[in-house]
């Protein structure tokens, strides 16, 4: 009896065991020796299994014949069964002289079929669940998938989604699993409403939010779709435009949507707590550090007294201080900063405490949940690396970049404790989204080199091979072009914060009907970030120039007649040789190219404020037949000019000059050309130096020099709702476009003389990319100047 009590309690134990490791499991039954009385077999026999190796399962076993073993190795045993999670069943019995394993093998899945899908293809839907051909089957695998594809579908607004499921046994213990999906209708959103917003209007907050209404482009933009975790994203997004301008008691007090069942659609209610506007009061450094000089440190704060508060400059401050502290030897030093609220003149004092903080190193970086890309695409984005000072300044600023690459739909960065106490793990979880692009499209402009309607593909890939390289293919043309480029971009040149890449393009062009041209080119380019707002580029570029003329300029004897080709004299000389009245070339241009660009713009696809300005010199002569020396400079300044009414207003100007040096002298296609970026009103190549053309009319060959300056002011349009990327503008514009000493040009149009033109735009961030029209009306011109009051084309300020 005493035996069989013994016997009783040790299989009762280890039923609870792993009933407890292995919840949702069948029951398990075993029968184990004593625990008073070690046990030995002089074998073990495995039953069951039909798959799996007997072997295999005797080696997870770990119970050898001829060596005793007790209930606690019988447990162990159960346990690492289960956790190989090829078996549903496992007993192990005692018999006589023999150790019975007794094993249930889950079934093994030979497909996985998904039926009824369109919006997402099988591939998504297959990296969606866990069940996988070869794996093992269990119900709870299968209810687990099931909710995984109804979340892809509320992903995608397709709330409503249902799924049953088949599994199609097969025999020999296999089976099929299907997947029958019915995707239901979209869900939309009808209408965003905020509750409690005085300072700014609800419209202006439906700009800062990512989540749009529905409108007649969300089955392109795909930005009215209801996201719990969007939602909450959208919050974090409008607590940072409130505390970025002056509102540091800012509340959400609540975020939620309402599924209208009847019309499928939501209605978002975001109901905030403004709280008043605060600028910044007495701004100092303090340091507990007796080696740091505060009052030196001070010339790296951004936040100054007189300010409206912005919490993006008390972030931005931190972060100097950090680093330059660091640099003076204390890795290890903390920024903290005091804020002092004076609740009736409204401002916030701000001391940054310096001290020496507690010591700890990363021990390793861990990364999850990137299965493209590779490990060190990811890591390279930080400034700290495994054995460095813990530096949670440097972290977020990480962050921020592994954000700002756009191959992660989220990231999440953690910590953890290290094998010692000073010790720190870092845990980086990212969630990847696709980078691949393919696009076609079409489009019409009135200006430019190319005018009329073109169209366009492309084929791009931000991380291409997980790597993160960027690289483009593309075709397009018109009319009177063709294009083609192959651009590839190395982020991290030689494993440093370098980007390298080239440009390889042909393209060709014909001009008044009366000539063409073909350009074949390339580039090697390299860019350097200085500070985080000043990067650096250098480039080589070489390019090869052919003219051909058009048979309407040659007389009956196939000879180049210039009396028969209405283009100017100076036009002939550039593109036809004298001597043997043929096309002159190919005309070669190697140079060199450096730019310097500042860039503090807040956001570059909808600008409020920020300066972006790029100065820029090309020197040619590196062999080839160019010889000149061209610098440019173009700056712009965005301003918001009332918050509650989005009224932003913008300035801009540039200015740019070339000199030839040698025999040869510029050609007349070296010159300046203007465009809609110089001056609008004025069709391409327009205004500036002319040349008799012998036909009454005149040919633009552009200038040694040019100055513009524009000033706008852009505006959300009323009545249009937002979520369709509308905006209006009025503008003027000046510009002069002077000088050229190319044989044949009219000695009266080389002087400097300026246009000025005033008008309105529409701007439409459209998901074929940024468009605009103008609509501008010359105010001061010359009679030789060709007028283009509309316009249409890619916007691009930058």
């Amino acid at each position: 009896m005493k035996a069989a009590s013994k016997f009783l309690s040790a299989a009762s134990a280890a039923a609870l065991s792993a009933a407890v490791a292995l919840p949702g499991s069948l029951a398990v039954q075993f029968v184990a020796v004593s625990t008073a009385e070690a046990a030995v077999v002089s074998r073990v026999e495995v039953q069951g299994n039909r798959r799996i190796d007997a072997e295999t399962i005797r080696n997870y076993v770990q119970i050898k014949p001829g060596k005793s073993f007790s209930s606690a190795d019988i447990d162990a045993a159960v346990k690492a069964l289960f956790g190989t999670g090829l078996f549903s069943d496992v007993q192990i019995t005692q018999v006589g002289s023999a150790l019975v394993v007794k094993v249930s093998e889950y079934q093994v899945v030979n497909q996985v079929l998904f039926q009824g899908n369109k919006k997402i293809k099988d591939a998504q839907l297959s990296m969606t669940v866990q069940l996988k051909p070869r794996s093992s089957f269990s119900q709870a695998a299968l209810d687990a998938d099931v909710e995984a594809i109804k979340a892809a579908y509320r992903h995608i607004g397709r709330d409503d989604a249902q799924i049953t499921t088949q599994v199609m046994d097969l025999g020999e213990n296999r089976v099929n699993v299907v997947f029958h999906i019915n995707e239901g209708g979209r869900t939309k959103i009808a209408a965003i409403n905020f509750v409690g917003n005085h300072a700014y209007s609800s419209r202006r907050l439906a700009d800062v939010i990512s989540t749009k209404r529905s409108n007649v482009l969300s089955f392109i933009l795909r930005d009215d779709v209801y996201d719990e975790d969007k939602l909450r994203a959208d919050e974090e997004q409008l607590r940072r435009f409130y505390y970025n301008h002056g509102y540091a008691d800012f509340q959400v007090v609540s975020a939620f949507g309402e599924l209208d069942e009847a019309t499928n659609q939501y209605t978002i209610t975001i109901t905030v707590q403004e709280g008043d506007r605060y600028t910044f009061g007495d701004v100092s450094v303090n340091s507990s550090i007796p080696e740091v000089d505060s009052n030196a440190l001070m010339s790296v704060v951004e936040t100054r007294k007189g300010d409206v508060y912005n919490a993006k400059d008390v972030e931005d401050s931190i972060i100097a201080l950090t680093e330059r502290v660091a640099g003076q030897g204390y890795a290890f030093a903390q920024v903290t900063p005091r804020g002092d609220r004076n609740f009736e003149n409204h401002t916030i004092s701000v001391v940054y405490t310096i001290d020496q903080g507690a010591k700890a190193y990363v021990e390793r970086i861990e990364i999850r949940g990137n299965n493209r890309t590779r490990d060190y695409v990811i890591r390279r984005e930080f400034d700290v690396s495994e054995g460095d000072a813990f530096n949670q300044v440097l972290i977020q600023r990480a962050k921020k970049r592994l954000e700002a690459l756009d191959y992660f739909e989220k990231v999440d960065i953690s910590t953890a404790p290290g094998s010692e106490p000073d010790q720190v793990i870092l845990v980086v979880d990212v969630v990847e989204k696709s980078t691949g692009e393919f696009s076609i499209g079409a489009g019409y402009s009135t200006g430019g080199e190319t005018p009329g309607a073109t169209i366009s593909g492309s084929i791009t890939e931000r991380n291409f091979l997980g790597r993160g390289q960027f690289i483009r293919l593309s075709a397009g043309g018109g009319r009177h072009s063709r294009d083609y480029a192959i651009s590839f971009t190395e982020p991290y040149f030689l494993g440093r914060r370098i980007a390298a890449g080239f440009d390889i393009y042909r393209s060709t062009r014909r001009y008044n009907y009366t000539y063409d041209s073909e350009t074949t080119g390339g580039t090697v380019r390299f860019g350097l970030p200085i500070t985080q707002n000043i990067t650096t580029q250098v480039a080589y570029n070489l390019s090869k120039e052919e003219y051909k003329y058009d048979d309407s300029c040659l007389n009956e004897f196939g000879v180049f007649d210039p009396a028969k080709c209405n283009i100017s004299q100076a036009i002939q000389d550039a593109i036809i040789d004298p001597t043997t009245g043929e096309a002159r070339g190919p005309w070669i241009k190697s140079s060199v190219s450096g730019n310097v660009i500042y860039n503090t713009i807040d956001d570059m696809k909808n600008p409020h404020y920020g300066i972006y300005a790029n100065a820029g010199v090309e020197v040619a002569g590196l062999g080839g037949d160019a010889k000149f020396v061209k610098y440019t400079a173009r700056g712009s300044v965005y301003q918001t000019l009332s918050d509650e009414l989005d009224i932003v207003g913008l300035v801009s100007g540039g200015a740019g000059f070339i000199q030839g040096y040698g025999h040869n002298g510029l050609r007349v296609f070296d010159h300046f050309e203007n465009s809609d970026r110089m001056i609008r009103g004025f069709d391409y190549n327009g205004i500036g130096p002319v040349a008799s053309n012998g036909a009454g009319g005149f040919d633009h060959l552009g200038g040694t020099t040019y100055f513009n300056a524009s000033a706008e002011a852009q505006f959300p349009l009323p009545v249009v709702p937002e979520s369709l990327g509308l905006r209006g503008a009025v503008f003027a514009d000046a510009a002069t476009l002077y000088g050229n000493k190319v044989a044949g040009v009219d000695p009266s149009s080389v002087g400097m003389k300026w246009r000025a033109s005033v008008g309105i735009g529409l701007m439409w961030a459209s998901p074929f990319g940024p468009l605009r029209i103008d609509y501008a009306k010359p105010v001061k011109k010359e009679a030789t100047d060709d007028v283009q009051e509309f316009n249409f084309g890619i916007s691009t300020r930058f």
